[in-house]
């Protein structure tokens, strides 16, 4: 679920020049040193340790930067040492093991990560590198990339139920959140996730069991991840939409639009040195 390599996302720029990529993207805040950013939050950072003393000073600060009144970060901070501890916490500690695992030798072997996810006999079968990845920019920062029409969400929801694909997907965002959490230890930088949405091929509404799982674990990624979600993009938008979207484009202020280059399925992305420097660039140049 997430590369070795300094990777990132989507696109394979096509040498003809009718192929070239576009993009809209609102600028993000992304690239704070961590050290600047709790000096200045300091007072509320050390306020939200009387919480939990197993919670990181990077987590904290995550918390103290989403909320700015301090009532109020201790009282999300508490829900989410409680679903760690509850609900959660058999999601929390497969994670941790699954980095554990993954990183041992050195890189990142990413089997361990998708053998360890809930449920994964039966719903890594329908995701796979094919459709979801999550790719890493130089800078530290996750990009996880989903083309939901390669996805036979039918089929799949009938091999599992929607409380169980939302305990995949929260799986998902704690393997997010500890990279994220390690990188930005380790750099100095704030890292985040990136999200990038290609509609590639899409032709139907999404089952709606899929879309109320999607839906519930997004719903709580804001409240157990605050301040870890970058930019949301939205790629391969049809050209019928192009200019509609520009009209509103105001009402979005985290979403870009792209055109991608024509890759039959995303694991490619993992592999092709061009297609991932190509794409880093733009991503680069748009969203920072």
């Amino acid at each position: 679920m997430v590369s070795n390599q300094h990777k990132m996302t989507v696109s394979q720029l096509s040498q003809n020049k009718r192929h070239s990529v576009k993009m809209w993207a609102t600028k993000s805040s992304g690239g704070a040193q961590v050290q600047s950013l709790l000096l200045a939050n300091r007072a509320k950072v050390d306020a939200l340790a009387s919480i939990s003393p197993d919670v990181s000073e990077i987590t904290r600060l995550r918390f103290a930067l989403a909320f700015p009144n301090g009532n109020e970060a201790k009282v999300a901070l508490r829900d989410t040492v409680a679903y760690r501890n509850g609900d959660g916490r058999s999601i929390v500690e497969a994670a941790a093991e699954a980095v554990k695992q993954a990183t041992a030798g050195g890189g990142w072997d990413n089997d361990f990560v998708r053998d360890a996810a809930p449920h994964a006999a039966a719903i890594n079968q329908f995701i796979t590198p094919k459709n979801i990845i999550s790719l890493s920019t130089s800078e530290g920062d996750l990009v996880y990339v989903i083309r939901a029409s390669a996805i036979n969400d039918k089929q799949l929801m009938n091999k599992v139920s929607v409380p169980q694909m939302v305990e995949f997907f929260l799986y998902v965002k704690e393997i997010h959140n500890l990279v994220a959490n390690a990188r930005s230890e380790k750099s100095g930088r704030l890292c985040e996730v990136i999200f990038a949405n290609d509609i590639t091929g899409v032709r139907a509404i999404p089952d709606r069991r899929f879309s109320k799982a999607l839906t519930a674990s997004s719903e709580q990624y804001e409240k157990l991840y605050p301040s870890l979600a970058g930019p949301t993009m939205i790629l391969n938008l049809p050209f019928v939409l192009q200019a509609f979207i520009g009209l509103i484009k105001p009402l979005f202020p985290k979403t870009v639009q792209a055109v991608l280059a024509e890759l039959k399925e995303l694991s490619p992305l993992a592999t092709n040195n061009n297609t991932r420097k190509s794409f880093l660039a733009e991503v680069k140049r748009l969203v920072r």
